[in-house]
């Protein structure tokens, strides 16, 4: 009786993990890998075949966020609301597995284009402090990041539609603004390989230190406070898991990392997003005579307003998330827009704004920045990460003022 009792346990458990998925949403399945050969081979045809591998690197970036709802938001929301440390404990793995693949990058000095690759390495002053610090109360307010905003609306969250828009806007008021915030107080770019003379792997065994550091300090306070976890995600077993199913997120954050480093061999840079964002208002607002060219974030490198927006990789790599996640939606029978609460619209239009503008101040967003930034050896990563989680703190006041809400320590998940 008692062995009968602990398989119907098990049998309880099982079940909530491994839920019934929805049917799969074959015209969508099919209406996204249509459009995805079709802008692969627009892309090849107007630039060249190394812009269309980074299309495909995007589809599967868009893949592996949505199959694990990866977030950066949601990480942080969680860590600061509850203490739950899921999420932050996978961005470290991410960091670490990215950090050891860039450095190999980097000593090797390999790249398919031919050109030296070079990490996104920025300076640390007034200007990322006050960006990260709005972009952390903006990815609170817009429910999601640069990522999350990307795969959410390629997965059918219709408030993320405003969220991108207003995401859009704010980058380009960012970029106008740009002069006035490179002027403030800021000390130059310091790399924890090279400004401090440790080298690739010396830069490296100090930055995987800080990781198992943090990962450690997870584990200790997890354990002393028992905070409530994460709800399991509708999957599936066996090798459909893979296109049906949820991934764990270690197993995404792994890929994630993987991705990033193929990125920096590809394209020679690591992965951004929210630069494309500027260049896609910008070229917009062209279109009514208004001469972005002049302003002093357009002056290095003008070239992209003139050129088709294919040929900017961080475009045509935003371009494969949406769709990657769009598939990824319609296998698991996921793409369904709703309705948009009015109080969760102003949030998202507030959110968007701070994200775009703080992005353009802090020389990326939570993947420029943060991921590629860290995995890049650059202090400005680690400050930016510092600098959003305050953000984020002030917004979880605020967020209940648009009808959003928090995670409660009392729930059993969050």
């Amino acid at each position: 009786m008692a062995q009968s009792a602990q398989i119907k346990d098990l049998n309880q458990r099982a079940s909530t993990v491994v839920s019934k998925l929805d049917p799969v949403q074959k015209p969508f399945v099919w209406l996204g890998i249509i459009a995805s050969i079709i802008l692969f081979i627009s892309i090849i045809s107007a630039t060249t075949f190394t812009q269309g591998i980074l299309f495909i690197i995007g589809i599967a970036f868009g893949l592996a966020l949505l199959h694990a709802r990866f977030g950066f938001t949601s990480a942080f929301r969680r860590l600061l609301s509850v203490g739950n440390v899921q999420g932050l404990q996978a961005h470290m793995i991410m960091l670490a597995v990215a950090s050891v693949l860039f450095a190999v990058i980097f000593a090797a000095d390999f790249s398919f284009t031919g050109a030296a690759p070079s990490g996104n390495v920025s300076p640390v002053g007034i200007s990322i402090l006050v960006g990260s610090f709005l972009f952390g109360i903006g990815m609170q307010l817009g429910s999601g990041c640069a990522s999350g905003t990307l795969y959410s609306v390629g997965g059918g969250k219709s408030s993320m539609i405003i969220t991108l828009i207003s995401f859009i806007a704010g980058s380009v008021i960012g970029a106008y603004h740009i002069g006035f915030w490179q002027d403030t107080p800021a000390l130059p770019p310091i790399s924890l390989t090279e400004s401090t003379g440790l080298g690739n792997f010396g830069g490296l065994i100090v930055q995987l230190f800080i990781f198992a550091g943090i990962y450690a300090l997870t584990l200790k306070f997890a354990r002393k406070k028992n905070p409530p976890q994460m709800a399991p995600l509708k999957t599936t077993t066996g090798l459909k898991r893979i296109w049906r199913g949820s991934w764990p997120l270690i197993t995404a954050a792994i890929v994630l990392a993987v991705l990033n480093a193929i990125t920096l061999a590809v394209k020679g840079s690591p992965w951004g997003i929210t630069s494309a964002f500027a260049l896609w208002g910008s070229k917009f607002i062209q279109l009514f005579g208004i001469d972005v060219a002049s302003w002093q974030y357009w002056q290095d490198d003008s070239a992209p307003l003139t050129e088709t927006v294919l040929a900017d990789g961080t475009s045509v790599m935003n371009f494969g998330i949406l769709l990657g996640a769009f598939i990824a939606a319609a296998f698991q029978g996921n793409f369904k827009p709703g309705r948009i609460k009015p109080g969760i619209a102003a949030a998202s239009v507030i959110g968007g704004l701070l994200m775009g503008y703080g992005a353009r101040l802090a020389y990326g967003c939570n993947i420029g920045a943060y991921f590629s930034g860290i995995a890049s050896f650059s202090l400005h990563g680690w400050v930016w990460m510092i600098m959003a989680l305050g953000g984020s703190f002030l917004a979880l006041y605020m967020r209940p003022i648009f009808g959003l809400s928090n995670p409660n320590p009392k729930d059993s998940m969050c």
